[in-house]
């Protein structure tokens, strides 16, 4: 850890620097060596702050592989570094279905309608598939997610 220690040798860094040298090291961080950081920061004793950077990291970076090839090997190796923590599994696979329906894999409808208010929002936001969206418009979760299909749909058909 790259902390700063006092004459004790303990790690003076609290919680928020921490977090912000995590988010650097995670947006810096080259492909082979991820797994690692990723392992490292959920090690941290503050586990929520921790989880919360490793969030952020799986959002920017799922996002930046969502079409890319390596997308499910990524996914994988965050799964298992990861598996003991239960919302960061969760959103994983949420990521997992956003991409299979954004590349045209096969997915579940009741995944996408049981999906959680920010599984179904962030849909609305990112899927080019007129299937998913029609679903949410359909049977999404909240007024908000249903309003927000139908007007990217209505776009679609203009479009």
């Amino acid at each position: 850890m790259n902390g700063i220690n006092n004459a004790d040798g303990r790690c003076t860094e609290d919680a928020h620097q921490r977090f912000a040298r995590y988010l650097h090291e995670l947006v810096v961080v080259r492909d082979e060596d991820e797994a690692d950081l990723v392992t490292r920061i959920l090690r941290d004793r503050d586990t929520a702050m921790a989880q919360s950077a490793i969030v952020r990291h799986l959002y920017r970076h799922a996002a930046q592989l969502l079409t890319d090839d390596g997308f499910t090997s990524w996914a994988h190796a965050m799964a298992e570094i990861s598996a003991e923590r239960e919302f960061l599994t969760h959103r994983l696979r949420e990521w997992t279905l956003l991409r299979s329906i954004t590349v045209g894999e096969p997915w579940d409808s009741e995944e996408v309608t049981t999906g959680s208010d920010w599984f179904q929002r962030k849909a609305v936001e990112i899927l080019p598939s007129p299937a998913g969206l029609t679903l949410l418009a359909e049977a999404g979760r909240t007024r908000r997610v249903r309003a927000g299909a139908s007007r990217r749909l209505q776009r679609h058909h203009r479009g």
